[in-house]
């Protein structure tokens, strides 16, 4: 060897050496930041890591995470095993596609789902671009911190907060001096069911009126509340929203917003101090502020409806009588056996109103109607579409209550959970009175599933039944059709089949009343119709698949663990809340009804039905019905409930004779993937940081709209002031300030991808579940 060679051969190594010390040295020594003061803590990304879920016993419950499930997809029972690295399996064949309306509605929902993904701004400054796009003003001031603030709380989507801008548009048209008034006196009545919350320099000075939902709204703010100015917040303590401003009153308001929308080139990034019209809270000075009229009108156990309409337009079915309810049905269910396929119609007064208008407690024996038709700022946990009210994270979410929190305990895997639909619950959602009971949304509900009710009364229901294998759908046959011609398998086709649910609620159904509650003079008109089922705990539920979800005088507040756990969540409901946009219906969970009227139908696709006095259980596994196949599965039986066995004996027969043509294939795995991704999803997007920040957001915009000089302020960046942070790199940005001359946190992250360059905002890993 030549000594050039030689020497070539030692520089080689000794940069080799180099880099790996380098290397090395990044990787270990930014494991920790120091502060100003000299004290070390965590670093943590700028960017949202992913959400790691509760420990499962079943590893990712069952299976590994699964992309998209095919159009052309059928279920392999070795998919249910977590195994090595295998070779590369073969190409599958083709197998049939599914022609049911719910393939569909799920492929839909995943495309629409994919757009929102895509579609989330990844840095400060894509975030700023797209909010003067959308709402055609700045930022607020505060913007830029509570954008950190968000992001070291790993917010999923920083742009999915239209709720906020949409609940306070109308309010630009008012004057912000008028909006405070109303804020700062509202309360004062302690009939009209306000709390008045005063926030003072930087914290929450006083509670007027309190109650448990002002406690724990006052806990939420105080997180964040140094970062907001003074304000009054009045805040609803009933459990029904409050204001119905009729709709051409709101489109006045809504244009007026439209046209006061300015960007100037500078403005101030700073709210304005010393603003009167506040609720004065020293006692030593005489309050002789001016009050304002707030309109509240009673309206409980009324029709709705006739002071809902108002707040509709002119041609929906609510106010124009040529609609017919089929052509309200037709706006948002298909046609065959009426499943939802538009999830945010089906909750719409404007569009269902007029149907089920003595179908829904709260539409016609309300308990506490108490509203206004102007424009006041109140704050409800919940509203129906035409309410105007301020709507902010329901409290029953933040707070740690056994009735309401998910508990992992008994929430076993899929493969363990019964094969069965479960819902509990007491007999609220309005008024009740032995004559008005029977239409009420939680009673219809549990006649609707109780085989016995249905046995006794004869109903039938409708349910999508296969085509026969050798015939389509337009009666060709297989070997004949343009699809054969092709070479293609023409699709599993359905249609519309008379179906006697007696037997198949005995054996898949679990839904009753734990007691009698709201009833006038008493409940007592109940004794000879329901028999109580024992209580449960929450955790208990979660060892069924289905869970069904429905409202009571308001808004479940089991919806988020529900969605939560390994079951599938599905929910009736008319109101909305704040965390709707995040969720998509046949993705994360099943839309029904509120007439429940396509229940069996989802549920038959499920779980599978199969005529000739056999139905499928969960395992696939047919068997003939007997007296004890149909016996309540709870260990704390009335005499009702053997009666209700027994009689299931003689019913289920006849059930199957008629149901002898009915033959629907079980769809385990999609039910089992619409859990798993609206699991997934919920432990991302409807976590306690996710509340906090949403209201920290919704103040932010509500301290702006009420500052008399709202179009002087916010922030006019451009964003690049954070383009460190976002890449990661500067961790006095995550503090609210700095140089940015430190090291980066992320050592040779900026490297390999951790950062970016101006022009390209850094893109964080999204992990498991990314589609």
């Amino acid at each position: 060897m030549g000594p050039i060679e030689f020497g070539r051969k030692r520089l080689y190594f000794l940069l080799v050496g180099c880099a790996a010390t380098f290397l090395l040295y990044n990787l270990l020594s930014h494991s920790t930041t120091t502060d100003s003061n000299g004290l070390n803590y965590p670093s943590k990304p700028a960017h949202p890591a992913e959400p790691s879920l509760p420990d499962d016993e079943d590893s990712a419950w069952d299976e590994p995470i699964l992309p998209p499930i095919p159009d052309t997809y059928t279920h392999d029972p070795e998919d249910d095993q977590i195994t090595t690295a295998q070779p590369p399996a073969p190409t599958p064949a083709v197998t049939k596609p599914d022609g049911h309306p719910i393939a569909k509605l799920m492929q839909e929902a995943d495309a629409r789902w994919r757009e929102y993904e895509s579609s989330r701004s990844q840095s400060f400054r894509q975030t700023v671009e797209k909010y003067r796009s959308k709402y055609g003003r700045h930022p607020p001031p505060g913007f830029k911190e509570w954008y950190m603030y968000a992001r070291r709380k790993n917010v999923w989507n920083i742009d999915d907060f239209d709720h906020i801008m949409d609940d306070l548009r109308p309010f630009w048209a008012i004057e912000p001096k008028v909006i405070r008034t109303h804020a700062a006196h509202m309360w004062e009545n302690p009939e009209h069911g306000v709390s008045g919350i005063h926030i003072r320099n930087g914290t929450v000075a006083r509670v007027d009126e309190p109650s448990w939902r002002s406690d724990t709204m006052v806990e939420v703010i105080n997180l964040f509340a140094q970062h907001l100015p003074d304000m009054d917040i009045a805040m609803n303590r009933l459990d029904q929203p409050r204001l119905l401003v009729p709709w051409e009153d709101l489109q006045d308001l809504l244009e007026k917003e439209h046209k006061s929308r300015v960007m100037s080139p500078e403005v101030d990034y700073n709210f304005t101090t010393n603003q009167d019209h506040l609720t004065n809270l020293d006692p030593t000075k005489a309050d002789d502020s001016e009050r304002y009229d707030d309109g509240w009108f009673g309206y409980p156990g009324k029709q709705y409806m006739e002071i809902a309409s108002k707040a509709c337009p002119p041609e929906s079915p609510a106010r124009n009588p040529n609609l017919s309810i089929t052509d309200s049905d037709a706006m948002y269910k298909e046609p065959m056996v009426g499943i939802v396929t538009n999830f945010n119609l089906s909750s719409d007064l404007c569009t269902v109103g007029p149907t089920i208008q003595d179908l829904h407690g709260m539409l016609y024996s309300a308990s506490s109607i108490l509203a206004s038709h102007k424009l006041v700022p109140i704050f409800s946990e919940c509203k129906v579409n035409v309410n105007n009210d301020i709507m902010f994270p329901a409290n029953m979410y933040w707070r740690h209550d056994e009735r309401y929190d998910y508990d992992p305990a008994e929430d076993v895997p899929w493969r363990e959970k019964a094969d069965t639909i479960l819902w509990r619950g007491v007999t609220s959602g309005g008024v009740q009175i032995d004559t008005n009971w029977q239409t009420m949304h939680r009673q219809r509900l549990v006649q609707l599933m109780n085989g016995t009710h249905m046995q006794i009364t004869g109903q039938a229901v409708n349910v999508l039944s296969k085509d026969s294998d050798s015939v389509s759908s337009s009666g060709t046959s297989d070997e004949f059709s343009p699809f054969a011609d092709l070479g293609m398998t023409p699709p599993t086709t359905y249609h519309n089949a008379s179906f006697a649910p007696s037997a198949f609620a005995e054996e898949h159904s679990d839904v009753g009343f734990v007691e009698s509650w709201g009833c006038v003079p008493n409940c007592s008109f109940y004794d000879t119709v329901f028999s109580w089922k024992p209580q449960t705990t929450l955790t208990s539920q979660f060892r069924s698949k289905y869970l069904i979800d429905v409202d009571g005088h308001s808004f479940s507040g089991r919806w988020h663990a529900f969605l939560q756990s390994k079951s599938l969540g599905l929910k009736a409901t008319i109101f909305r809340e704040w965390h709707d946009s995040r969720l998509f219906a046949w993705r994360h969970f099943v839309p029904v009804d509120n007439r429940y009227d396509d229940l069996y139908a989802l549920l038959t696709y499920f779980i599978g039905y199969e005529g000739s006095s056999s139905m499928l259980t969960s395992g696939d596994h047919a068997h003939t019905p007997t007296r004890d196949a149909h016996v309540r599965r709870h260990p704390q039986q009335t005499a009702h409930d053997h009666l209700e066995a027994h009689t299931s004996t003689s019913q289920s027969l006849n059930s199957t004779t008629q149901n002898q043509n009915i033959h629907i294939a079980p769809h385990q795995e999609e039910a089992k993937r619409l859990a798993r991704q609206g699991r997934e999803w919920a432990h991302k997007v409807l976590r306690r940081d996710d509340i906090e920040v949403y209201m920290y957001r919704l103040l932010l915009e509500y301290a702006r709209l009420v500052d008399d000089n709202r179009d002087r302020i916010g922030y006019s960046g451009d964003g690049t002031e954070l383009d460190r942070f976002d890449a990661g790199e500067d961790e006095e940005g995550i503090r609210g300030g700095g140089s940015g001359s430190e090291k980066s946190r992320w050592g040779i992250g900026g490297w390999f991808g951790g950062a970016a360059g101006p022009d390209e905002p850094a893109r964080p890993n999204h992990g498991v579940g990314a589609e």
